[in-house]
């Protein structure tokens, strides 16, 4: 089985390990060279020798230096091995330069070319001993091949492992890469959908609020003046609320309610009080139960959007006289309660259409539930109404984030 190789170029370790060879075969070729000057000096064949040996130098010296790449390693070893060879048949102490040239070999090579060069290279060194041995030995002819198939099997087995690695490495890379990229598309999509919540529950109630204080002042303004103008700058302070909330918009910044160090308490408390204004629009109360305790910044947000959804319905779409705005601390939960004794209507029953009553609902239910509470609806036809936001404030919810303390 034939593993994609990377270029040697782009391989720290495998220009690590060449060098390494490098070193070790000219080691064991001046070794060689040296005993063969000492055993056999003024021989015919010695000027070969001495020939062979500096081509070989030379072509590790080549191997050594330029751009390393894997078609040029290939076509340097078949050429030391070559040599290699010519030299080995002349004198076969040279055998044992073949170690450096087994494991470059296997590491160049396809599994298949690599392992005929193993072969080819333990055949030499074997006949080589058997030539310098002063009879036969078993011994020589058994340790080259075995020492060969142990150290093919553990770089064989390295590489593989190598190669299932780098593998695994691009596998986790693409996954990163393609979690990343559903990330950014669920952190898009949830985005919008708080979007769709914000201006819901900001801007068109706040238009919602407009339109009714400006029908009240269509209403009365023949008959009593005085009521109609004062719904025409209540709908103006509304419209000032609303472009507040389309700038915050704009600069991603925190609900202006809590601008100026406000807490929640005392914003719920501004939201009640802006709400009971004008003719028939029921009058708010609003109650503290409990010590106040810090609040994180996205659990008094949610809270006080949720407030201004459920009050808005109230408004709108109840009939009632009177509502009453409830902010329970609870030990372990915060508790935000909103009742009105108006109509009432069925839970069980399908959802309106946008723009009745229970539009702001969904919205509302899925803002407690990224913060892991629980929103509940209490209602019967002419009985009423009550909303019922909890919160936990175990961790991470507990941790003080918001200003100081607030106060009822």
């Amino acid at each position: 089985m034939h593993h994609p190789e990377p270029d040697v170029a782009a391989d720290p370790d495998g220009r690590r390990f060449g060098a390494v060879m490098h070193v070790a075969f000219f080691l064991l070729l001046g070794a060689s060279f040296a005993r063969f000057l000492i055993r056999h000096p003024g021989e015919p064949r010695t000027p070969w020798i001495v020939a062979l040996s500096v081509t070989l130098a030379l072509l590790h010296i080549l191997g050594a230096v330029g751009p390393v790449t894997r078609a040029r390693q290939r076509l340097w070893l078949g050429a030391v091995v070559a040599v290699w060879a010519v030299l080995v048949v002349l004198a076969p102490s040279f055998a044992w330069c073949a170690v450096p040239l087994f494991f470059t070999g296997l590491r160049t090579l396809p599994t298949r070319a690599a392992l005929a060069l193993v072969v080819f290279l333990t055949t030499l060194v074997v006949v080589a001993q058997l030539r310098l041995a002063a009879g036969f030995d078993p011994n020589l002819v058994l340790a080259p091949p075995a020492v060969a198939a142990i150290a093919t099997a553990v770089l064989v087995r390295t590489q593989r492992q190598s190669a299932r690695q780098r593998s695994l490495i691009e596998d986790l890379l693409r996954t990163r890469r393609e979690l990343a990229a559903t990330e950014r598309r669920e952190g898009a999509l949830a985005e919008r959908q708080r979007l769709s919540m914000e201006i819901h529950d900001t801007l068109a109630q706040g238009l919602s609020s407009q339109r009714m204080l400006l029908q009240a002042a269509d209403r009365t303004w023949d008959a009593d003046p005085e009521a109609a103008r004062r719904h025409v700058r209540t709908a103006a302070e509304v419209a000032a609320r609303g472009l507040a909330e389309a700038r915050r918009f704009v600069h991603d910044l925190a609900p202006p309610q809590f601008d100026g160090g406000l807490g929640l308490a005392d914003a719920l408390r501004e939201l009640a009080t802006e709400r009971g204004d004008g003719g028939a629009a029921p009058e708010v109360r609003f109650h503290v139960d409990g010590a106040p305790v810090p609040l994180p910044e996205r659990v008094r947000s949610a809270l006080l959007r949720i407030a201004q959804g459920a009050l808005a319905n109230v408004r709108e779409h109840a009939g009632a006289t009177t509502a009453a705005l409830t902010l329970s601390y609870l030990g372990d939960q915060v508790v935000l309660d909103v009742a009105d004794d108006g109509r009432g209507f069925d839970p069980a029953a399908p959802a309106p259409a946008a723009g009745e009553r229970g539009y702001g609902l969904p919205a509302m239910r899925a803002r407690v539930r990224r913060l892991g509470g629980t929103l509940t609806v209490e209602s019967a036809p002419g009985e009423g109404t009550v909303l019922s936001a909890a919160v936990p404030l175990a961790p991470p919810l507990a941790p003080p984030l918001a200003p100081p303390l607030e106060t009822s």
